[in-house]
C-alpha cells in the first residue's frame, strides 16, 4: 500500500523496506532472491542498522525501537510526542555521526503537526524543527555540514546548516522548490559524489540535483505516479532502489497504473554510497 523505509545492508547484501500502513518490514537478498517479511502491530516507517549490536533501528508510529530480525524481538526505546495521538513517525536515516533523524507527519496529512526528531545513542532525544503536516527525508552533503529535509505539501525542500559534531541545526532556507505538476518531494538519499536524488510522490520519477544550485540533472521516469523511497545498494552500490505506493489512487488508476505498490531497481552509472549506521 505504501512503500518506504528503503536501506541497503551491506554486511548481509540485502535491501529493506517497509509498507507503512501495511505494517510490514521485508527484506530481500539480491544474489539469492530469498525474500523475509515481518509483521508489526503498529505502522513502521524507517529502518537503519546499528553499530554495537546486530539488528536495526525503527521508527514505529509510536517512536523509536531496536528490532533483531534474527528472533523477531522488538525493544521498544522512546516516544518523543505521546501528546500528539493523531500522528505518526514517516521517514528517517541515520548521519554520519551516527545519530538518527526521523520526521512525524499527521496521519491525515491536514494538520501542521509533524516535527523532526534527533536521537542519539544514548538515549537522547531532541526536537529540532516543528510545524509540518508531512516530513520527509532527510539527507545530507557529501561533506555532512548541510541537511536537507522535506516539507512535502508545500513542495519544498528545506536546507540546514549542520554543525557535524554536536548535531545543532541552523540557517534554515529554502533550496528546492517543486513546479506545479511535477509532484511533492518524498524520500530522498545523496550519491558518492554528492549530488540529491529526489522521489516525487504523484509525480511519477526520481530526480537528480546538483546540492548547491538545486539543477535537475538526470531524470528517473516510473510506470506509477506515487514513487516514495529511493536507497542506492548492490555491490558496487550502483543500483537505484525505489519505492513506491498504491495508496490514494483511484480505481481506475491501479488499473492503468499495474506496476504501483512495486519496488524498482534501476542501474546507474553513478555510485551512491553505504548508509550510515545507528551508533548504539
Amino acid at each position: 500500500m505504501l512503500g518506504e523505509g528503503t536501506m541497503w545492508s551491506p554486511r548481509e547484501q540485502s535491501l529493506y523496506w517497509v509498507d507503512i500502513l501495511g505494517r510490514t518490514l521485508y527484506r530481500y537478498h539480491l544474489d539469492s532472491g530469498a525474500q523475509a517479511r515481518w509483521q508489526f502491530d503498529e505502522e513502521i516507517s524507517a529502518v537503519a542498522e546499528r553499530t554495537s549490536a546486530p539488528g536495526l533501528i525503527v521508527t514505529l508510529r509510536s517512536g523509536f525501537a531496536y528490532f533483531d530480525p534474527a528472533t523477531g524481538a522488538v525493544e521498544r526505546l522512546h516516544n518523543p510526542e505521546p501528546e500528539r495521538t493523531g500522528n505518526r513517525f514517516n521517514d528517517g536515516k541515520c548521519d554520519a555521526q551516527g545519530r538518527f533523524w526521523g520526521g512525524t507527519m499527521d496521519f491525515g496529512a491536514t494538520h501542521p503537526t509533524g516535527a523532526l526528531y534527533r536521537y542519539e545513542a544514548g538515549g537522547r532525544c531532541e526536537r529540532m524543527d516543528d510545524g509540518y503536516v508531512v516530513t520527509n527525508g532527510p539527507t545530507w552533503s557529501a561533506d555532512g555540514r548541510t541537511m536537507y529535509f522535506n516539507d512535502t505539501v508545500h513542495q519544498q525542500v528545506n536546507a540546514f546548516d549542520l554543525d557535524p559534531a554536536t548535531g545543532t541545526l541552523s540557517n534554515k532556507r529554502p533550496w528546492l522548490k517543486l513546479a506545479p505538476g511535477e509532484g511533492y518531494p518524498d524520500g530522498m538519499t545523496t550519491d558518492a559524489a554528492g549530488r540529491l536524488w529526489i522521489c516525487h510522490w504523484g509525480g511519477a520519477c526520481v530526480t537528480c540535483h546538483d546540492p548547491v544550485t538545486g539543477e535537475e540533472l538526470a531524470r528517473v521516469e516510473l510506470p506509477t505516479a506515487h514513487i516514495t523511497n529511493v536507497a542506492f545498494g548492490g555491490p558496487d552500490f550502483r543500483t537505484l532502489f525505489i519505492t513506491s505506493a498504491q495508496y490514494e489512487l483511484s480505481a481506475d488508476q491501479l488499473a492503468a497504473q499495474p506496476l504501483a505498490g512495486s519496488l524498482f531497481a534501476v542501474e546507474v552509472d553513478s555510485p551512491g554510497q553505504a548508509p550510515h549506521r545507528f551508533a548504539g
